[in-house]
């Protein structure tokens, strides 16, 4: 569809203006998106975060790293050298970047086409120029805005909740690697207790006070433990690469020193009455289902607006023709006007397109309804795993390895008084060793449990806790008999 008009000029400059007036409001944010990442994620872990983007932000996140390799890891510590070393959560951040020069150019309205077109012919030259535009892309230029910052917002939530599964990462990586190197520890004091009574035994048996039983009963004690410590040593070097590489550490940075014990457990659990709630207002993965369904609804509208055109191109025409006279010279003729295409909707009436983003949107909003169910049902059950971790880690410290201690000394009295023989003295040992090392497993299944309520609340991953890595447990009694 064709039409020539005399005012081209003054609506050609009407729609350029209106171009350049569209495409001074968009910009880059001064700090890339990372306002939000703060808010949502280094504010509640009260840690600081930085995107690493010159070299002088290069050298304050490695003054920072190398003032906590200065001294003993805290988990906090461990905590703000991954989100400030993780080159993982910083390829997040370059993400964000990306995103928001997405939105930027989604923002701005489309470059006009200019073309030009000379034919020669005989006795006269036609020079014609197209300045092209799309009033579709312009018309729809708002809506379109709105959804790329819909979508650069939802950028800006997903950095912040790759900071938080980081900073989860980090800490239950802590945890493991500190209980591994007190079951260590422990495992190496039996052993040396163990290793003076295999000594001891071996004497005896070469005076003839002891029989080959007993000994060889004191010498697979000593070699069980032998074979646990290499265990426990084993786990201590696997989980110290793990916290190693969540860290984002290497070459000298390796040699980094943990502490022999774990934190002491707070006098009494965390009390969150209404954790369902906290965890439906603040987790970001729900904010980020929301903002999807809220994206789509938009794009969805924009789709309908536009089902029945999906061409509308304005072109402004300047038309020059040179034309040869009977005296031999040159006539010049200007033309000036507009073209203006249409798609007319035959066969294509939208529908398929609106059909295509109904279902996209009704998707978006059961599976926001099914992530809501999910995040209260992760809030309810990480709660529950933190007291009862809290109840039983308690019960050992105060009943449990207590009454073990009263019953090693009294069996050792009794040894002593040739009351009970080796065996029982034996069994005792394995028994207190194995009520030691799950009194420890009970410690940091706590401090796990913890972690994990924290990310069941804000997010960043409320999973983690399956298939932990767990210390060597001692056999309780001797799998060859007894009496």
């Amino acid at each position: 569809m064709k039409a020539c008009m005399g005012s081209a000029r003054s609506l050609r400059i009407g729609v350029l203006a209106s171009l350049l007036a569209l495409g001074g409001c968009a910009s880059f944010s001064p700090d890339r998106g990372m306002s939000a990442v703060e808010e949502f994620g280094g504010a509640p872990l009260g840690k600081e975060v930085l995107a690493i983007r010159s070299e002088e932000d290069a050298a304050a996140a490695r003054a920072t790293v190398d003032r906590l390799l200065a001294r003993r890891l805290s988990a906090d510590d461990a905590v703000q050298i991954a989100l400030l070393n993780n080159r993982e959560l910083q390829a997040a951040y370059n993400e964000l970047g990306i995103s928001e020069a997405l939105m930027v150019q989604a923002s701005l309205p489309p470059n006009p086409t200019f073309t030009i077109e000379r034919i020669a012919g005989a006795g006269s030259v036609e020079v014609e120029a197209r300045l092209i535009g799309s009033i579709l892309a312009l018309l729809t230029l708002p809506a379109k805005a709105k959804i790329a910052a819909d979508r650069f917002r939802q950028a800006q939530l997903k950095a912040a909740d790759t900071t938080l599964r980081v900073a989860t990462e980090a800490r239950r990586a802590y945890y493991r690697a500190v209980s591994a190197i007190v079951i260590a520890g422990f495992l190496v004091q039996s052993q040396s207790s163990a290793q003076a009574a295999t000594e001891l035994s071996k004497e005896l048996g070469e005076a003839g006070t002891m029989n080959k039983l007993d000994q060889a009963r004191n010498q697979v004690f000593f070699a069980e433990l032998t074979a646990q410590l290499a265990q426990a040593r084993q786990l201590v070097s696997t989980e110290r690469e793990r916290l190693t590489r969540v860290m984002g550490l290497w070459g000298a940075d390796t040699v980094f020193r943990l502490p022999a014990t774990l934190p002491r457990m707070p006098g009494r659990p965390g009390a969150q009455p209404d954790v369902e709630r906290a965890a439906v207002a603040k987790r970001l993965d729900l904010q980020i289902a929301r903002m999807e369904v809220q994206a789509l609804a938009t794009s969805f509208d924009l789709t309908n607006a536009t089902r029945m055109v999906s061409i509308l191109d304005l072109s402004g025409i300047k038309k020059r023709v040179k034309v040869r006279d009977e005296e031999g010279m040159f006539e010049v003729e200007k033309e000036r006007g507009l073209e203006v295409e249409l798609q007319i909707p035959i066969f294509d009436l939208g529908t398929s397109k609106v059909r295509q983003a109904e279902e996209t949107y009704m998707q978006a909003v059961n599976r926001l309804t099914a992530k809501a169910v999910d995040v209260r049902s992760e809030a309810r059950e990480a709660y529950r795993t933190y007291r009862a971790a809290y109840d039983i880690a308690r019960h050992y410290q105060r009943e449990v390895l207590p009454l073990r201690k009263i019953i090693s000394d009294e069996t050792l009295l009794r040894y002593n008084a040739m009351q009970v023989d080796v065996f029982t003295l034996l069994t005792e040992a394995r028994l207190r060793i194995a009520a030691t090392t799950s009194a420890i497993e009970a410690e940091r299944a706590f401090w796990l449990a913890a972690t994990n309520l924290g990310a069941a609340v804000l997010g960043g991953g409320a999973g983690g806790g399956e298939g932990e890595s767990r210390g060597p447990t001692v056999a309780a009694a001797d799998g060859g008999g007894g009496h």
